[in-house]
């Protein structure tokens, strides 16, 4: 099993080759918390975590932008009032990319 979360993302460039079917399908089996879904043709993986609040909700939004920051790899993030909804993929490639795995990886760690 690859430990995504220990992994650093890589540059990505415009014609990088998408994560592989296998590599998307492990992952999602080893974290059955995230869904695998598309938006506006582009395939993304996303999550849903739950907070008391919304004070809980808004650090862990700013925890998950400090990592995306550190990295150079940005989600959706979509904060309410006790709930976080995390989306990945890859913007340059309108696919999904290992960095989106390596992200979602890092962002279950930050929850834990």
């Amino acid at each position: 099993m690859n430990r995504y979360s220990d992994m650093t993302c890589e540059a990505c460039r415009v014609g990088a080759p998408p994560a592989s079917e296998e590599q998307i399908k492990v992952f999602l089996d080893d974290n059955p918390d995230w869904v695998r879904l598309v938006v506006a043709g582009e395939p993304r993986i996303q999550r849903v975590f739950q907070f008391g609040d919304f004070e809980q909700a808004l650090s862990f939004t700013n925890r998950v932008a400090a990592l995306a920051e550190e990295q150079g790899h940005h989600p959706a993030l979509l904060t309410e009032w006790g709930r976080v909804t995390v989306s990945w993929w890859t913007h340059k490639i309108r696919d999904l990319h290992v960095n989106d795995l390596i992200m979602a990886g890092k962002t279950d760690r930050l929850a834990a």
